[in-house]
């Protein structure tokens, strides 16, 4: 991993782990867990807002107007709100994106539950998805939420990723191994 890189992770790990704690001394793990899912939400649709929070040419008294604004706009908890005042105070808002990862993360433990990353050729339907968390969740013995995204290029199957373990069934990594078995042979 990169400096930087690593650098961001430490700090988002930081605050999360912060946060965290002090939802759940609190009682205020859902609360928590709605923000995060909206914030999360409100990155993914809207680039200006990630563009707001990430760039250094965006002042320290703009980026707090902006995520008070957007905090406020959504409704989010006073703790959540009070923890990105902070950032945006301490120019850490960069890291929002790790942060609510981590928080995504420990919220699920706390649950009991895993996140899967599922990528497949078409989208699967509601009958598909609940058959493959069913699956998963005999397999780990948790409950298993599907994060999943479609990728063409795949051709058919899926890839899964299950903490460390990854399942890749796709029509596209069969074709790449029989085609490293025939260079093998040639």
């Amino acid at each position: 991993m990169s400096e930087p890189a690593s650098i961001s992770l430490g700090i988002a790990t930081r605050y999360a782990t912060a946060l965290f704690e002090l939802a759940k001394e609190e009682g205020a793990l859902k609360a928590l867990e709605a923000d995060t899912t909206a914030l999360a939400e409100a990155l993914r649709i809207s680039p200006e807002l990630a563009a707001a929070i990430a760039s250094p040419m965006v002042s320290r008294d703009d980026q707090g107007r902006v995520i008070a604004a957007v905090g406020a706009k959504m409704g989010l908890s006073a703790l959540m709100a009070n923890t990105l005042a902070l950032m945006s105070k301490k120019r850490r808002l960069f890291v929002l994106p790790q942060l609510l990862n981590n928080l995504t993360d420990r919220i699920a433990t706390e649950k009991g539950e895993m996140t899967a990353e599922v990528t497949s050729a078409t989208a699967l339907s509601a009958a598909q998805a609940k058959k493959l968390a069913e699956t998963l969740k005999a397999r780990v013995g948790k409950t298993v939420k599907l994060k999943t995204t479609v990728d063409e290029s795949l051709i058919g199957g899926l890839v899964v990723k299950l903490g460390s373990t990854m399942i890749d069934t796709s029509v596209k990594a069969k074709l790449a191994a029989l085609q490293n078995a025939m260079k093998e042979v040639g």
